[in-house]
């Protein structure tokens, strides 16, 4: 499980590190081109969810993702143990959640900056990327896992 747990980590220490690189080298709402016409570093302050949505309702915020952190804690322990697959899906919802927490925490707010150029999609970051892919592994892992079952069961009936 500690792996799991590392992998959490990492991300958190990837989301943390890029958001300051982002507040030492970019003013608020600054943009620094990477790729043209592809990808670009905007510095943004989210002070909601996704798409800006629930904007300044820190508390609720601090409340839901403590829910989370704990749901996810609760679930990578008994049943991560059992699946690799749920185990490492958790590990990147938990570790994005808990990097959004920090600069709400100790911030209000939390720093966006990755933008893709090429698409009118909101601008986002490490731990945004990290939820979103941990989010898709966890409907695929469900979806197969009910798949498997419901093999099983036809097998069964034969």
């Amino acid at each position: 499980m500690l792996i799991y747990y590392i992998i959490s980590l990492v991300v958190v220490l990837i989301d943390q590190l890029t958001k300051y690189l982002t507040l030492e080298n970019i003013p608020l709402h600054g943009t620094v081109e990477a790729i043209p016409s592809i990808l670009s570093f905007t510095y943004f302050r989210n002070t909601g969810a996704a798409w800006s949505i629930l904007e300044g309702q820190m508390v609720f915020f601090y409340i839901v993702t403590v829910i989370v952190i704990g749901v996810i804690i609760y679930y990578m322990q008994t049943q991560g143990k059992n699946d690799k697959a749920f185990a490492f899906a958790l590990s990147l919802i938990l570790g994005g959640a808990i990097g959004n927490f920090i600069d709400r925490l100790f911030l209000n707010y939390v720093v966006d900056m990755i933008r893709l150029e090429f698409i009118d999609f909101p601008i986002f970051n490490v731990a945004d990327m990290s939820l979103s892919v941990g989010v898709i592994f966890m409907i695929l892992y469900l979806f197969y896992d009910e798949w498997k079952e419901h093999k099983q069961k036809k097998v069964g009936m034969k």
